[in-house]
């Protein structure tokens, strides 16, 4: 690089280009894992709901580092997971073009929040979906006979229960194909079936300790500029009009700017996956000692005071997942078992929380309990009131 007195790397990854705002509010699995027949039937994808974050303590169990036998602070990200319900089946056979769907078959007796998903809007509609599409049980069993004799992939058609979630204002369940893996093909034909109309809560598809992959639409920014998109280095102080820009966008020839100069453009809002995200902790619904550990006996629930910020109190199953997933609150993660499962030290650790904080997440908290709370501010004028 003659022009330079030193060289450097470029500033952003170009494997994510094109940095636009994505099509889909619910991130979409785009693979799912390998397939074992060894293994026993199970479901590898999950859509939770993003609650916020809190941080917890624990021991590091990891011989090796500096820190080993150490206490450790560690931030995690609690999701709701209300049951999801499966309501059909779908079959597929490989191709050269790719997966070729065999036939579907649908449960009788389907949700409206999942039917309000095929509508724009539901109360100016007529509501006749899955009315007259419903098949005879000769006509289900010949499809379901041609998926156990063709089909490479069957996947389950599930959708959330999003009126459980007393937060969102939405109505519409978040509908996706879940992969079935594990057995033969009859053996995930008849798992599914027998899972038909039924809930299937998180703690069947997921375990502590397990790694997973948490797919989501990242939190929207708008347009932004070269610093803050890219993050190049701003300009010397006395540059002519501005600073915060790139100042050679290109040579003379040839006569077009390279999609590698930054740019000017959307940022944030793009479908992004984060792979091995270690499951501490899987919550029961309504736990009053969720949020209780062996070294910590204070009886609290995993919610902090006040709910968490922007969502409230959770009221449903919920993970706690080690780090950041992403999103806002209130958005649904796409939860999938993990495609490249590792076996380092650390995905392998079998942790041991010792202490969960649950103080308010609005500004900096102090209690972890509204006993707590009350023993140490008194009784308040508007608690004398009531």
């Amino acid at each position: 690089m003659s022009h330079r007195k030193f060289s450097a790397p470029r500033h952003g990854s170009l494997a994510f280009l094109p940095k636009k705002r994505s099509k889909r509010h619910r991130a979409k699995c785009k693979s799912f894992p390998k397939d074992n027949a060894t293994e026993e039937c199970h479901l590898t994808a999950f859509i939770a709901y993003k609650a916020g974050m809190t941080h917890i303590q624990r021991d590091l169990n990891l011989p090796g580092s500096k820190a080993h036998k150490k206490p450790i602070v560690e931030a995690v990200t609690i999701v709701e997971c209300p049951a999801m319900r499966v309501v059909g089946l779908v079959g597929y056979q490989q191709t050269v073009k790719g997966l070729k769907a065999l036939g579907t078959v649908w449960a009788d007796h389907l949700d409206d929040s999942m039917r309000r998903r095929f509508y724009t809007n539901w109360n100016k509609s007529k509501q006749k979906a899955f009315t007259k599409s419903q098949k005879t049980q000769d006509e289900k069993n010949a499809v379901l006979d041609r998926v156990r004799n063709h089909a490479d992939v069957v996947r389950a058609v599930c959708h959330t229960q999003i009126g459980k979630i007393k937060q969102l204002r939405q109505k519409k369940a978040h509908i996706m194909e879940v992969q079935v893996n594990g057995g033969d093909v009859a053996a995930k034909v008849d798992f599914v079936m027998n899972l038909l109309e039924k809930e299937v809560p998180v703690d069947t598809v997921f375990n502590k300790d397990e790694c997973l992959d948490a797919i989501g639409v990242s939190k929207g920014r708008g347009t932004e500029g070269v610093i803050s998109r890219w993050g190049i280095t701003r300009l010397p102080r006395k540059t002519h009009r501005g600073l915060r820009k790139v100042a050679c966008i290109g040579a003379w020839h040839p006569a077009r700017v390279s999609y590698t100069v930054a740019r000017v453009g959307q940022n944030g809002y793009h479908h992004r996956t984060e792979q091995n995200k270690k499951i501490y902790r899987v919550g029961k619904a309504m736990d009053p000692k969720g949020a209780t550990t062996e070294t910590d006996l204070t009886e609290k629930a995993i919610t902090p005071l006040g709910g968490f910020v922007k969502y409230g109190t959770i009221r449903n199953d919920w993970l706690m997942i080690k780090g950041s997933v992403p999103g806002c609150p209130k958005r649904p993660i796409t939860l999938r078992k993990a495609m490249a499962p590792q076996t380092k030290p650390w995905i392998l650790e079998e942790v041991s929380l010792k202490f969960i904080d649950t103080s308010s997440k609005m500004g900096h908290g102090r209690f972890q309990t509204q006993d707590e709370r009350k023993k140490f501010m008194g009784t308040l004028k508007r608690d004398a009131s009531q």
